[in-house]
């Protein structure tokens, strides 16, 4: 993963709606959650959670599919993996470190 594409995904994730819209959808893992569903739980009105999914699937972030009269958003794991590993991929290489070698408390 390139730097200015981990930005534009940080940058997405940088607004707390936004990061709590995500790490729900995180934990709904691969089944995803109706739009609905995210509203009621984060207790958004439908125009903020509307701006706010429009932006992490611009990221990549989330993808939307629709089930009859469901639009269902489920997190993008795989991109959501890389990004991690973007961020740990160079942990402690000019140092030793415990995070690298397991030992993080």
């Amino acid at each position: 993963m390139k730097t200015e594409t981990a930005a534009a995904h940080l940058e997405a994730l940088g607004n707390p709606t936004r990061l709590a819209i995500f790490r729900l959808l995180v934990r709904a893992g691969e089944e995803g959650l109706p739009v609905g569903r995210i509203q009621q739980r984060l207790d958004l009105p439908g125009s903020t959670l509307s701006h706010h999914l429009k932006a992490l699937c611009a990221a990549g972030l989330v993808r939307q599919t629709r089930e009859r009269t469901t639009l269902l958003c489920t997190a993008d794991f795989k991109l959501m993996r890389g990004l991690v590993d973007f961020l740990v991929a160079e942990c402690c290489v000019e140092s030793s470190c415990a995070a690298r070698d397991g030992k993080a408390a």
